[in-house]
């Protein structure tokens, strides 16, 4: 029986590498890591200086705005106590015309009371018996209490109203008073402003634009710890072997993953982010 062989056909695609974003042909290449540490330092890195950088601005803004010192909130309170006092005359004015009302309403009452007391008087004249006669007499009397209960009512009032008008006198010269020191206050805080405001103007925008090269991510981060630092520092390098924020010193091989740029370090104790003099000199050298 004759052996039959089979013959096997050749592949001509084998070994080959097809392009994909081609199409065609090549040969096997290396595809390199991208992950690599170099690489992850370089990000680590960047991110950093771009952190100290925006830190760096910021605190010029604010040594800006402290020059205006307690001034703004000073400026402030007193807006809120003129408001206050204009509320408090206000209120008193409201009760004054209140009173005053009442008044007008008491001596309408007593006019009403003496017209029918003379009214009754008239018919005493012609009463038939004893019995209208005294009826008249306790609705004479009765007018007559009305009246005099009437008059008392008013003198209260307007005793009221004398002293709700000089309170309203006491408040209106306090009232003038916190509004010369608030004109004041607000053209010494004018001219202030004045002096920094071009200054302040070019770095909040330059802040504008740094905060825009930011990950959201690190950038809510960053604005976090900023409000909870009091004052404002939210990346601080590390001195002598501290953190710049809290000065609390920290340990080696935690000042060394520091230095390797491999992951952001925050401070153990504060919460600040820490950065080495590298990054310091690279932001110093961009001012």
């Amino acid at each position: 029986m004759a052996k039959t062989t089979k013959t096997r056909k050749k592949d001509k695609n084998a070994g080959k590498v097809i392009n994909p974003s081609t199409g065609t042909e090549g040969s096997p290449v290396d595809v390199p890591e991208t992950t690599t540490e170099e690489s992850i330092e370089k990000t680590v890195k960047s991110k950093l200086t771009s952190l100290y950088r925006l830190q760096t601005i910021d605190f010029q803004i604010d040594r800006l705005r402290s020059v205006r010192g307690e001034l703004p909130l000073e400026v402030q309170d007193l807006e809120d106590e003129i408001a206050g006092l204009e509320t408090r005359v206000e209120k008193f004015n409201n009760e004054i015309n209140e009173l005053e009302t009442e008044i007008s309403n008491k001596k309408q009452s007593v006019q009403e009371s003496l017209e029918l007391i003379k009214k009754y008087e008239a018919q005493q004249m012609n009463v038939r018996n004893n019995r209208e006669y005294d009826s008249l007499s306790k609705e004479i009397e009765y007018q007559t209490l009305e009246a005099q209960l009437a008059e008392k009512k008013m003198k209260e009032f307007s005793a009221e109203v004398e002293t709700r008008k000089e309170m309203v006198e006491k408040v209106v010269e306090e009232l003038d008073e916190r509004k010369k020191d608030l004109e004041a206050k607000k053209a010494e805080l004018n001219d202030i402003v004045a002096e920094t405001e071009k200054d302040e103007a070019v770095l909040i925008k330059r802040s504008e634009e740094q905060r825009n090269k930011i990950e959201e991510r690190l950038l809510t981060a960053y604005q976090r710890i900023r409000n909870n630092a009091r004052n404002g520092l939210a990346v601080v390098p590390v001195e002598r072997d501290a953190c710049g924020g809290c000065f609390n010193k920290i340990p080696p091989q935690r000042h060394l993953d520091i230095r390797l740029h491999k992951k952001i370090i925050v401070c153990e104790y504060c919460g600040r982010v820490l950065v080495d003099d590298v990054i310091m000199d690279i932001v110093k050298k961009e001012q």
